[in-house]
């Protein structure tokens, strides 16, 4: 299906009624009606809330504002004067409602230039939705100990047609450490945003990682990027390379690390919103960072002189707008020293392989045929002289993706299979942390002569950490969350003609070292039919 043919839909849809989803629970409803009707369940999410301390706390708001247009929000941050500065857990919470006709939008928020969040917003209905999201800003603490300007933007088009003003109100609530066994988070000593510029860290920097907030988005072919195809390939989104990406950061033009972005479907993703109306896809409201470990690049960035920090999407064409990738730079120092020298000792690259084959179809009403592999490997380590020892890092990434996507001409059949992986491996000091993530989705969209458009997806976002330590036993946990739906209504008629059904499944499993969670939320035509925990 073509991209102007899914927002040409998405724009019918929206004109007659309006989407809703939201991240807060409610009872389940054992009886679904035949079809969507006018209304149905405020979406949640079967992932976990933040895990918050019982010591006292203290909450301010650090951001309030209406969204109509790209007219950033400004205002300042001032720290609580009531809980100190050393804190268990700062928990952030975004609360927003809209209501009328509007598409889902991404939103970001800066504290001092530092990205803290970045989110994507539900599309509601005629009589408006509320909806939330949590997140742990712990990491933040040297960011939000001192007074900082705060910018927040969901960037949003209001007129006639689409009338839906996104209200939100995003506060902060700070944990005393005094009372917990851990006593105050240890986190970076320092946070610096990557602003385009040159960049100087302190000279005692003993550990170094960089977070980018990667996405792909905008209503354009980079928002669904896992779906173009080679050129000449006859699809509506195409790239000379083909669907394979990769998200790589470089310290003064040498390639520092690697990673494999995640395929996130948004709120009115594959042509089909009903699918997303009570069961959001993985990440789509919390986005989460890729995270480098540049520790072996220290000793060359603790010269006092400026670097150049740079985020690059390998496989976007050239001038082709839709990824953003902001940085920031997390810094532990050495507080026995005030110069940290080492040196950068191992620096190995894979060549790059990425191959996207298209096949015709044999035959008259056949289908296309593309099928991709990409893989990379990144090895870098390096070593510091700090005040208590020698410590050597040395990180090994390797990232693939495998896909197959086929098609009919006119794209009233459009398919999609693919798997990425990105393993990681980090040795620091004493301790080996063993990454494996892979990202899965599984898709099919068909329109029939009848118009009934039906699109059945499974997601996965899954990952194993094993954690080993001298003198200590090691840890694990596994991250297991899936989604799988399958939506029908028919499309170019008035929405109480579209007799639309549809169902989801939300899991959302981590297991471990450390415990379990296990919860599973099911949806039929709008109503929530299972919610249930295992653990």
């Amino acid at each position: 299906m073509t991209r102007h043919r899914l927002r040409t839909l998405l724009g019918a849809l929206l004109l007659a009624t309006a989407l809703g989803t939201a991240a807060t629970p409610a009872a389940a409803t054992p009886t679904p009606p035949p079809e969507f009707g006018s209304d149905w369940h405020d979406p949640l999410t079967a992932a976990p809330p933040v895990d918050r301390p019982s010591t006292p706390s203290c909450t301010l708001t650090l951001a309030e504002a209406q969204f109509r247009d790209f007219t950033p929000y400004r205002g300042s941050y001032t720290p609580p004067a009531d809980c100190g500065t050393r804190w268990a857990k700062v928990v952030l919470r975004l609360d927003g409602k809209v209501k009328g006709r509007q598409y889902d939008r991404l939103g970001n928020l800066t504290l001092g230039g530092v990205e803290i969040l970045r989110t994507s917003t539900p599309q509601p209905s005629p009589d408006g939705i509320t909806w939330s999201v949590e997140k742990d800003v712990t990491h933040y603490r040297d960011t939000l100990s001192r007074e900082q300007p705060v910018e927040m933007l969901i960037g949003n088009v209001v007129n006639d047609t689409y009338t839906g003003v996104i209200d939100v109100k995003v506060t902060l609530t700070f944990h005393a450490a005094e009372g917990t066994p851990a006593g105050a988070a240890r986190t970076p000593d320092r946070v610096l945003p990557v602003t385009g510029q040159p960049v100087t860290l302190p000279r005692n920097s003993e550990r170094v990682l960089a977070e980018v907030y990667a996405t792909g988005s905008g209503g354009g072919c980079e928002e669904y990027w896992y779906l173009t195809v080679p050129d000449p390939a006859p699809y509506s989104c195409t790239a000379p390379a083909g669907p394979h990406r990769e998200v790589r950061i470089s310290v003064d033009g040498r390639l520092a690390g690697i990673a494999a972005p995640f395929p996130t479907v948004w709120t009115g993703g594959w042509s089909n919103p009903f699918l997303w109306y009570v069961t959001p896809a993985p990440r789509a409201f919390d986005v989460q960072p890729v995270v480098y470990d540049l520790t072996p690049f220290a000793a060359l960035l603790n010269d006092g002189r400026p670097h150049r920090v740079e985020v690059s999407v390998a496989g976007v064409p050239e001038g082709r707008p839709g990824w953003s990738a902001p940085v920031n730079l997390l810094l532990w120092l050495d507080a026995g020293r005030s110069v940290v020298t080492g040196a950068l000792t191992r620096h190995e690259e894979g060549d790059p392989a990425n191959s996207s084959r298209h096949t015709p179809p044999s035959s008259t009403g056949g289908e296309h045929r593309v099928d991709s592999a990409a893989g990379h490997r990144l090895t870098v380590a390096g070593h510091l002289d700090t005040s208590h020892g020698r410590i050597t890092t040395t990180v090994t990434r390797s990232v693939s993706h495998s896909s197959a996507h086929r098609w009919t001409e006119g794209e009233d059949r459009d398919a999609f299979t693919g798997t990425w992986t990105d393993h990681e491996t980090v040795a620091h000091g004493g301790r080996t942390t063993r990454t494996h993530r892979t990202y899965t989705m599984d898709g099919t969209t068909t329109v029939g002569a009848d118009a009934r458009l039906r699109t059945v997806i499974g997601l996965a976002d899954r990952a194993h950490v094993l954690t080993l330590r001298d003198g200590a036993a090691p840890t694990v946990s596994q991250l297991d969350h899936t989604y799988t739906g399958d939506a029908t209504y028919t499309t170019g008629v008035p929405r109480d003609q579209r007799h639309a059904v549809g169902t989801s499944s939300e899991r959302y499993r981590l297991t471990g070292t450390a415990g379990c969670y296990d919860r599973t939320v099911a949806t039929a035509q709008g109503t929530v039919t299972e919610d249930r925990r295992r653990c």
